[in-house]
């Protein structure tokens, strides 16, 4: 039906301003009416058209009905507007150059037939660049999938003939796809949203990993919170610090939890925990008696066992460009919000000799339900910058790995969880938290969330 109407819209333009008003025009043309009125007539026929075109640029599809979400309904016409383009610019071309070569007149009709030909082509060209602006501009702010890879090409190639139809057809396909997985989830959360599969008996503490912030206007888990929220879960953020110690960061964390219970009398919390994350949350925990308020830590790609490639790096890299770089790191992140950053104690805790003393030091604590979850990237360039990089050289010292974590050190708890995708790019240490808001082929990262906290809530927690 969707296809239906879109073909149904392009068939009204081509008629309307390939048939209707070019026969009016020329009608006008052609008439012995005095020129006022022929200019009139011209001018009623143009508007006569404006309007089916209008609504056209409007309501694409030909339907106001909301099918998904605004943000999406706004990339579908903008998708449909596109297409629109492609089929009615491809069609009227043809028919431009078939009727100059087979069907146009021996004799010439004046100058009059001339200049309305002319308009008509005119117009035609400016209806179509009216079509394409308000499609690529509704697909460009509104996509996530396009990334600012396919939006340079389209720019660029946008100039050279016959490439832009190949980048156009690109940018239509890959938004096409974003466009109907969107409203699938959408679809499927209309339909489970009264069942609030994500309700646990306890709130949710997302906690993020080093290097990073729980920023006001940029999630760092992406689109998953959103996803859990609309299947009924309560959500709060560690907001502990970028970097520092495991120790130091574990005291805030605990400090949260108790912020989050005397707030809410929730009695306890589920922790979901992110790369270091993980190791805060553990010490929170087991050191700092936060056992009896966490009724679950899931941790998510988080170096257990620590990393042998950090320590061969802080064993080569002098000891006075650690510094250097330390320092120019607490100084961003201080304006960023950390009271207290200390890069370098972060790096030297995710070592493998670190964690081999941390994993002593906070033994599980027995009324905890631990589990936990890894990833793995089948080749470098599975990842982005600077996992890409990374990738090989964990390879080297860890085997497989997610770019920064291997799987062996991500194994821990009761319950241990390895992703990855049999064919394609694999799923690195960003997209298990939607780093790039990235819909990826065999894996989708919103979802195995809502299925992870699902199975909380199943085992009571």
């Amino acid at each position: 039906m969707k296809h239906f109407r879109k073909a149904l819209s392009a068939l009204i333009f081509l008629v309307d301003f390939n048939i209707i008003i070019p026969y009016i025009i020329g009608l006008a043309m052609r008439s012995r009416f005095f020129l006022p009125v022929r200019i009139l007539a011209i001018i009623a026929a143009c508007i006569v058209g404006f309007l089916p075109f209008l609504y056209i640029n409007l309501f694409p599809s030909l339907t106001i009905r909301k099918t998904s979400t605004r943000r999406n309904k706004i990339l579908e016409d903008g998708i449909a507007l596109l297409q629109i383009f492609l089929a009615t610019s491809i069609i009227e071309s043809t028919l431009i150059i078939l009727y100059l070569l087979f069907l146009r007149p021996h004799t010439s009709g004046g100058f009059a037939q001339i200049v309305s030909y002319l308009g008509i082509l005119l117009l035609l060209v400016l209806m179509e660049s009216i079509l394409f602006w308000n499609g690529i501009i509704r697909v460009y702010t509104t996509s996530v999938q396009l990334g600012i890879k396919w939006r340079v090409i389209g720019i660029v190639c946008g100039w050279i003939p016959f490439v832009h139809i190949w980048a156009l057809c690109r940018i239509i396909s890959i938004t096409s796809r974003e466009a109907a997985f969107e409203n699938e989830k959408y679809l499927l959360d209309q339909v489970r949203a009264e069942s609030r599969i994500c309700e646990t008996k306890y709130p949710l503490l997302l906690v993020h990993g080093v290097f990073f912030r729980d920023f006001r206007f940029f999630n760092y888990w992406g689109r998953i919170p959103y996803a859990l929220k609309q299947n009924g879960a309560v959500i709060y953020y560690g907001s502990q610090q970028s970097a520092a110690s495991v120790a130091a960061c574990g005291q805030e964390l605990a400090g949260r939890i108790r912020g989050i219970i005397e707030q809410t009398g929730c009695e306890k919390v589920n922790i979901i925990a992110h790369s270091k994350g993980g190791l805060d949350s553990r010490y929170a925990i087991s050191a700092c008696e936060m056992g009896p308020y966490v009724a679950s830590l899931t941790t998510i790609n988080t170096p257990h066992r620590g990393c042998i490639f950090a320590d061969y790096l802080l064993d080569k890299i002098p000891e006075k460009v650690q510094k250097s770089v330390a320092r120019k790191y607490n100084a961003a992140l201080r304006k960023f919000g950390d009271s207290n950053p200390d890069f370098l104690s972060a790096v030297r805790d995710l070592t493998a000799s670190a964690c081999d003393q941390i994993n002593e030091k906070l033994p599980n604590h027995p009324d905890v339900y631990y589990q936990s979850v890894g990833s793995q990237m089948n080749c470098a360039s599975s990842g982005r910058f600077p996992l890409n990089m990374a990738y090989p050289l964990v390879r080297h010292f860890d085997g497989a790995n997610d770019g920064l974590v291997s799987a062996d050190s991500a194994r821990f708890g009761e319950h241990f969880t390895l992703l990855t995708t049999p064919k394609g790019r694999g799923i690195s240490h960003g997209d298990m938290i939607d780093l790039n808001r990235e819909n990826i082929l065999g894996f989708d990262v919103r979802e195995f969330y809502v299925s992870l906290v699902s199975d909380l809530k199943a085992k009571g927690f």
